[in-house]
């Protein structure tokens, strides 16, 4: 495939980046033309990715190229930047990373099995990323960017295309990534891809880098893509243990569109596992532990209740004792927020005006004190939600 090199206005790039990139950016070019002159510094990755799509850009990667081990050690501790990758020349400036272009060749199982060599030219180095979306570099002298696998067109028509197919299959994290970048860009898998990434295995993965991926994608905006990826790919029988069909896949569908347009955002990463448990009667722990989600994620998801199969008043009423109903991951379901917010109880949870103090003062006590509370709690909930049936 011929190399595909289109300019940008490194200017307006500039413009585009968060005061403290662009300053450590502005930094790093002005020291590298007044010490390092022949050196070449391309942007690479995921910001390249998204700046192509017009997205907000945090991180930065940069490859220096036509320069030696020993000249680019000293040249970062002149510049000031911090050592942080022991396997292969990667400096750290501030929220920006540096590093030698490399080449990555697998020589045991896992993701720390691979040896790594110096690469010399643009098409060498990026062959080693895993889809030409995340394969184009900016060269940050003149603005050109430099597409040697496609990554430009396969944006255009939103296809995740792998680079090169026997480096993809070297890492099998990189399927759980065509995972969260389905559900992150709303992009699809081109076919060639998906046959390769259906066939390999997963088995492999630690569960520190398995939740990182799934953290991903529970934040993302298009969660039912990336559920249809977990489906399609085979990730959730390899994963989790089970699959389940297309109704089941339309129906939480429909659900994850509705709690994107209806959710509060502080529960927005628990939505995906509770859908999926509440819509197909699973367990939330077991799904929880079957990708090594922390602690949080079981006491957030046992905390909550399915979605009953008629919602009631007096359900919302009961269970806006716990938290107001804006924090239900059910929340999507039969104009939940609808309701609860004409019931008083979207933003703020129910007081039932039941104080055991009070039940002291009566001569409560022991279990007698918290089964009487109970009953009373339970009359209040009736009291004034039942009649609003």
């Amino acid at each position: 495939m011929p190399v595909d090199q289109r300019s940008v206005d490194l200017k307006r790039f500039y413009d585009r980046l968060p005061s403290h990139i662009r300053n450590s950016l502005s930094q790093i070019i002005q020291f590298f033309r007044q010490e390092l002159p022949d050196a070449r510094l391309y942007l690479v990755g995921g910001a390249v990715r998204d700046m192509v799509m017009g997205r907000e850009i945090h991180d930065l990667d940069i490859e220096c190229f036509n320069i030696d081990p020993d000249r680019f050690d000293e040249a970062m501790r002149r510049l000031g930047a911090k050592g942080v990758g022991k396997s292969f020349f990667v400096y750290k400036y501030g929220d920006i990373d540096l590093a030698l272009p490399r080449i990555e060749r697998k020589t045991g199982r896992g993701h720390r099995g691979f040896t790594v060599a110096l690469a010399h030219d643009t098409k060498e180095a990026s062959r080693r990323r895993d889809f030409t979306m995340n394969a184009l570099m900016l060269d940050l002298h003149t603005g050109a960017i430099v597409d040697h696998w496609g990554g430009l067109e396969d944006i255009k028509n939103r296809l995740i295309r792998v680079v090169d197919a026997e480096k993809f299959v070297e890492d099998s994290l990189r399927v759980l990534r065509a995972m969260q970048f389905a559900a992150r860009l709303k992009f699809r898998i081109e076919p060639q891809s998906r046959k390769l990434m259906c066939a390999m295995d997963l088995s492999d993965l630690t569960p520190e880098r398995i939740f990182w991926e799934f953290e991903k994608m529970f934040h993302a905006p298009w969660l039912h893509y990336g559920l249809f990826v977990l489906d399609d790919l085979h990730i959730d029988a390899k994963l989790l243990g089970f699959t389940f069909g297309r109704a089941s896949f339309i129906k939480m569908a429909r659900h994850m569109i509705k709690a994107r347009q209806l959710e509060d955002g502080t529960m927005r990463p628990y939505y995906f596992l509770f859908i999926i448990s509440s819509d197909l009667h699973k367990s939330g722990e077991k799904l929880c532990e079957a990708i090594h989600t922390p602690n949080l994620y079981k006491k957030i998801l046992r905390l909550q209740k399915r979605v009953p199969h008629r919602i009631t008043d007096r359900f919302l009423g009961a269970l806006s004792l716990r938290f107001p109903i804006r924090q239900w991951l059910g929340i999507y379901a039969d104009d939940v927020a609808k309701r609860s917010r004409a019931l008083g109880i979207y933003a703020k949870q129910f007081d039932p005006g039941i104080r055991p103090v009070d039940l002291l003062e009566e001569g409560y006590s022991g279990a007698a004190l918290g089964k009487e509370l109970r009953r009373r709690i339970l009359s209040a909930v009736i009291a004034q939600f039942e009649v609003k049936e």
